[in-house]
């Protein structure tokens, strides 16, 4: 018998489930990753946009007003336009090489690597294993003007006999490439190591040579990882300044270059914080419009 005489359940019989409780379940996991956003992304951002409207006359040791001052964002976008355009330009420039390098790359580690894939994954992730600082000054060696790489392109006079690297926008562009590969690299070789080789054997059983296989199905199955390695790779580029800094002049000097001089060195917060947030606008155009574009190219 199910139950007893009174209603009671029968011995063993597992208590019916509260509704309620698996309802909200899934809430309940939420909150922890929800308070922490919200802690650590919501909180700071506000108070980043509250600085960005700040009185600019002040200063920290006579105060800051929140006076709804909308126009330090066209003050700062006007003093710093050039800056602004050099980092879209670099990451750009540094997102284009690392994708000729990046996806045969990716290409051979998924498809052609055999026993060495492994092997050749902990080749591509291992330099992050050391600091991005300690990374960026060993380029500034490679990079001197007295080192071997120099030296070598002067001797095939592909530098004239003053020419350098180190201190010039080729140099902070290497910076970004080197620095941020594997993370344009990792979600290529994902999605390259599910495709389905059978797939180009058709391809190529209904005579399509080795290019148009590649436009016509390897390029669209890789999609997913080409994008997701495109945003991984050229967001960060865009708003660093180690390159800029280390590997560069002012003359190649980055917005994220500014942003951080405003901050901790001219102690101009309001500057600061309407740079930043023109940044993220700024990223958040651009990545829209991409992602807008490579959806329309996916489906045709």
């Amino acid at each position: 018998m199910a139950q007893l005489g009174g209603g009671v359940p029968a011995s063993g019989a597992a208590p019916p489930a509260r509704p309620g409780r698996h309802r909200l379940l899934p809430y309940l996991l939420l909150l922890p990753g929800a308070a922490w956003l919200v802690l650590f992304f919501v909180v700071p951002l506000v108070q980043l946009a509250a600085a960005s409207l700040y009185d600019p006359t002040g200063s920290l040791s006579t105060g800051y007003a929140l006076t709804w001052a909308f126009g330090n964002y066209p003050e700062a976008l006007q003093a710093y336009a050039p800056q602004f355009a050099r980092s879209f330009g670099y990451a750009g420039a540094a997102l284009v090489l690392a994708l000729l390098m990046g996806y045969p790359l990716a290409y051979a580690i998924a498809q052609k690597a055999g026993r060495w894939k492994n092997l050749l994954l902990v080749c591509v992730v291992a330099p992050m294993f050391t600091s991005f600082l300690v990374r960026t000054l060993a380029w500034k060696t490679i990079l001197s003007d007295n080192g071997a790489l120099v030296g070598l392109l002067r001797d095939v006079h592909l530098l004239g006999p003053d020419g350098r690297l180190l201190a010039t926008p080729v140099a902070v562009v290497l910076g970004l490439t080197y620095n941020f590969l594997p993370f344009l690299v990792l979600p290529l070789y994902a999605s390259l190591e599910r495709l389905d080789r059978r797939l180009l054997e058709a391809a190529s059983d209904l005579y399509a040579g080795p290019l148009r296989a590649f436009r016509r199905v390897t390029l669209p199955l890789s999609m997913p990882g080409l994008i997701a390695g495109t945003l991984l790779f050229f967001i960060p580029a865009t708003g660093d300044y180690i390159n800029a800094e280390l590997l560069g002049t002012p003359n190649e000097y980055m917005i994220g270059n500014v942003i951080d001089s405003a901050f901790l060195v001219r102690l101009d917060y309001p500057q600061g914080a309407a740079l930043s947030f023109l940044l993220m606008a700024a990223i958040l155009a651009v990545v829209f419009v991409y992602l807008r574009r490579a959806g329309t190219e996916e489906v045709l």
